[in-house]
Formats: C-alpha cells, sequence, structure tokens
C-alpha cells in the first residue's frame, strides 16, 4: 500500500482515466449479500441497523462507476492525508465532509428527527474551527480582546463594529434565564484566532448568560466573508472540481439551556454576495440576518436584535 502515493491534481488523475472500454462489466450481488450476512448477531444495534444500507450503498457506487483499485487507493490516501494534518485547531477530515454537503445534510436529518415545535430556531453546521472553554463574560461587553490602529483590519473593523443583542425563548415564547449563549467569528482578515498569530487567544469568542428576561447582548463585528482553508487536501479537491472556497459572513452560535435542547447555529449577514453559493451548503433562510445602523453608540455603527428559540429535550 505505502508503495505510492496518489496525488488529486489534473496531472495526477489523468493517469486513472479510463481507456475507452465501452461495455460495463456485470457484478453479481452475492459478494454484497456476503458481506452483509457476515455481521455477527451480537453486534452493536445500531452498527447492525445501518450497515446493510451503507454497504449496499458503497458497492452499489463502486459497481456504478466502475471503480479502478488506483481510484480507491488515491481515495484512501486522500481521506489519510485529511487525517494526517487534522489536530485540535484545524479538522481538515470534517471540512472534507462540509465541501460535500455532508456535515449540513446529518444536521438537518438530526434537527428534524429531534424537533419538538416548528417555532425552534434552525441549527446549522459547528464547522471545524470551535474551540472548548470561550470565556464567559458580562452581558454588554465586548467579544473583541484587540483592536488598535497597528491591526492591518483595524478600519474594517471600525466599520463593522455591531452591538448584537436579542432573547433566548422557549417554544411557548416564555424567556430563559440563565441561557448560555456561546459565540464565535472569524477577524475582518477572514481568520480565526487560532489560524492568527497575530490575534490573542479567544479573540472574537465569548459565552453570555441571559437575564430574567431572557436577554442576551454582546459587541462584536459584522462578518466578512472567507475562504475555507485550502492549502491542504480538501482545497486541492475544491479545485478539482472547479468550485470557489468562500463562506458567506457568518457568526457562529452554541446556545444551551437547562432542560431544552442546545441549539448550533449561524447567523448570516444578508449583505453577502455568497449567500446563495455557501461552499459548505450551509445557509438556510429563516437564518439570514439584517444589520441596520446604530445611533448614540461610539462603540458600534450597526446593531443586530435575534430571538432564539429553543426546543424542551
Amino acid at each position: 500500500m505505502g508503495q505510492m502515493i496518489p496525488d488529486l491534481t489534473p496531472a495526477g488523475l489523468k493517469g486513472l482515466k479510463r481507456n475507452g472500454v465501452s461495455n460495463k462489466p456485470q457484478h453479481s450481488q452475492a459478494f454484497t449479500d456476503k458481506v452483509i450476512a457476515a455481521t455477527g448477531p451480537e453486534a452493536h444495534p445500531r452498527l447492525a441497523e445501518i450497515m446493510p444500507s451503507l454497504i449496499r450503498h458503497l458497492h452499489g457506487f463502486a459497481r456504478e462507476v466502475n471503480l479502478t483499485v488506483a481510484e480507491w487507493m488515491t481515495a484512501v490516501e486522500f481521506i489519510n492525508e485529511c487525517g494526517k494534518i487534522s489536530n485540535d485547531r484545524r479538522n481538515e477530515t470534517q471540512l472534507l465532509c462540509d465541501i460535500v454537503g455532508l456535515e449540513s445534510l446529518v444536521d438537518e436529518i438530526t434537527s428534524k428527527m429531534l424537533a419538538t415545535s416548528s417555532l425552534e430556531t434552525p441549527s446549522a453546521i459547528l464547522g471545524p474551527f470551535y474551540r472548548h472553554d470561550s470565556p464567559l463574560l458580562p452581558n454588554g461587553s465586548s467579544i473583541i480582546q484587540k483592536l488598535d490602529p497597528s491591526d492591518s483590519w483595524y478600519e474594517q473593523a471600525m466599520a463593522d463594529s455591531a452591538y448584537i443583542t436579542g432573547r433566548v425563548l422557549s417554544s411557548s415564547g416564555a424567556p430563559i434565564q440563565g441561557a448560555i449563549v456561546e459565540v464565535w467569528q472569524s477577524a475582518p482578515n477572514g481568520l480565526y484566532e487560532q489560524q492568527d498569530e497575530s490575534q490573542p487567544e479567544m479573540n472574537l469568542r465569548g459565552r453570555f448568560a441571559t437575564d430574567a428576561d431572557g436577554h442576551y447582548a454582546f459587541y462584536a463585528l459584522r462578518p466578512v466573508p472567507y475562504p475555507i482553508p485550502d492549502d491542504g487536501p480538501a482545497g486541492r479537491f475544491l479545485r478539482l472540481l472547479d468550485r470557489h472556497p468562500y463562506r458567506p459572513g457568518h457568526i457562529h452560535f452554541i446556545v444551551s439551556a437547562h432542560g431544552f435542547r442546545a441549539l448550533t447555529t449561524q447567523l448570516y449577514d444578508d449583505r453577502d454576495e455568497y449567500i446563495a453559493k455557501d461552499a459548505v451548503f450551509a445557509v438556510k433562510d429563516e437564518l439570514v440576518v439584517k444589520f441596520v445602523p446604530r445611533d448614540g453608540d461610539r462603540t458600534a455603527r450597526w446593531t443586530l436584535e435575534y430571538d432564539f428559540v429553543l426546543g424542551r429535550e
């Protein structure tokens, strides 16, 4: 297996093209049935439920496209490469799932399975840049840890300074006190803090607890579009598909409260040109928001009000 590592470049894939054979070979279904039947009676219940379908689809795909050993090996090495460069600051394998829409699809499936009310705020993907243990900050404070004229993105940050507020509610409309609103976003240069050595640790991240009326509030920035990391195997894959790497400007949220199902979602700025062509297919109409000019606040030029509705566990 280790004697050759195929590469996912046009030149590398050129050698994998067919030689013009037009008659598609026929393959027996008996082999697939044999693989499915090998699962033992004491197998994990969920695996016993889903593996027959997975095997049928995988084998069916391989037969449909006449998958060759060279192509299969290319895919194996590609996935291995994604894993090798993944760490707690970059999840390349998850990024690959984003590119093919898998994370957005399973997020939608899970959300619909668990929803208890049509009023619940739609979910969206977690994304590969979440970090645990962001700071718990007072309501009304800022997630911007550093902003001075020496920053290359200072002018953009000043122009996009924003005050974001709203409430966390149950599906009955009752406010939820003590809910935790966790938020993170990229800087105006399109980088999250763990990607950018010039940013302080946990910059543009924070958690806020709602008050007795379910209110939360914080200062942040209007989000900007940015390319997903395209310097690794996932980026090469995008280029082979002739696709752009850009995500529309968005802010990530995880909203949680005792007795309610935690919500992972994103809010998208309606000014963004990539709203209709998100590289990871995560935009939902209900999550597209409008920032409006803010008067009388020297700290923010824009404001956004948005209420999150949580479903019961």
